[in-house]
């Protein structure tokens, strides 16, 4: 009897061992605990869902966002991203001050226009946004005819200029970027057309010079290079120092014919950065997580999207506009980076 009692007790306390040890590990089903090599999950959230902001489905914004969610779901177990099709900078920041997403891709002047409230921004201040890391640059181009006679910024005084769709990031931007040279709409016959509708007119000889901001190479600017031949201007060094003494966003850029095989010399500008952002109230576990899966990832991201080859911790921390996530922030630190704090 006392031989069957304690052979009750033993098969007891094996299965309670047994137990604790299956509670251990992970539950595909449920995704209790990940493994030390997906990210440690942020307190009662095992099942982290959160929705990447992106832009139209024709641009760089969504497919992008579509390699980068790949990335992050792929390397951290205990989060799943899944991206939307939206109205690009301005619309994403107010989804995310909004908790309609938690992610988004966004231009970093449009973040600090929203963030100090400028007159470039339509309505309130929005503070509750913060930066998890540059992604690539997206440049600010001046696009004229070969033969137009038309060699420095001053030279558009008098000229049809698109300066981008009405309170869009380009007219910014061109704004800017003429202010810079004591030019003011009043001195241009102001177009207010998108990259397509720009590059049609200058194929019709309507229009003389058109501002694009995107990353390189733009496709209205290829597609305008086989019906004309076009040159890109480049910017005074004194104007470029002038516009980061203003407005810190902007970065110093060379574009070469690695960019657009028709350049002949090299174009010097400048570019604001197209950044992954998000709510502050993001756990920082989780900032800390989607920043270290995207940098350890950039090599299959680049292999996926060509924008991923900008990519690297040293210009994540590039053009940073608003605060960095207290997550991300703690990565780069990590990383003995100095983190920007703007």
């Amino acid at each position: 009897m006392k031989m069957k009692k304690s052979l009750l007790l033993l098969f007891v306390v094996v299965m309670a061992v047994a137990l604790v040890l299956v509670g251990c590990k992970k539950d595909p089903d449920n995704g209790t605990t990940p493994p030390d090599d997906g990210g440690t999950p942020p307190a009662g959230q095992s099942d982290l869902k959160l929705i990447m902001a992106t832009g139209g489905t024709s641009g760089t914004y969504y497919p992008f966002g579509g390699v980068l969610s790949q990335a992050i779901n792929n390397n951290v177990d205990y989060i799943n991203v899944t991206i939307n099709s939206t109205g690009a900078s301005a619309e994403n920041i107010q989804l995310v001050a909004s908790d309609q997403a938690q992610l988004a891709i966004v231009q970093n002047d449009v973040m600090s226009y929203a963030y100090n409230g400028t007159p470039e921004w339509t309505g309130a201040a929005v503070t509750d946004q913060a930066t998890l890391m540059s992604l690539y640059p997206e440049v600010c181009q001046i696009v004229v005819a070969a033969d137009s006679g038309i060699n420095t910024v001053e030279d558009l005084k008098g000229k049809k200029v698109s300066t981008g769709d009405v309170g869009s990031g380009v007219e910014s931007n061109a704004l800017q970027i003429l202010a810079a040279y004591g030019l003011t709409t009043d001195d241009i016959s102001a177009q207010h057309l998108g990259f397509g509708d720009s590059a049609d007119q200058m194929k019709d000889r309507a229009l003389d010079a058109f501002f694009v901001t995107a990353g390189t190479p733009n496709t209205a600017i290829m597609d305008l290079q086989t019906s004309r031949d076009v040159k890109i201007l480049s910017l005074d060094a004194d104007k470029i120092a002038a516009l980061q003494a203003d407005y810190p966003f902007y970065a110093a850029v060379t574009l070469t014919s690695d960019d657009y095989s028709f350049l002949t010399e090299d174009v010097t500008t400048v570019a604001v950065q197209a950044t992954l952002m998000c709510s502050p109230n993001l756990d920082e576990q989780a900032g800390y997580d989607i920043v270290k899966a995207l940098i350890e990832n950039q090599a299959t991201i680049a292999e996926q999207h060509a924008k991923g080859a900008y990519m690297s911790k040293e210009t994540a921390i590039e053009g940073v506009s608003v605060p960095m996530h207290s997550g991300a922030a703690k990565y780069f630190t990590e990383q003995g980076l100095t983190v920007p704090t703007p």
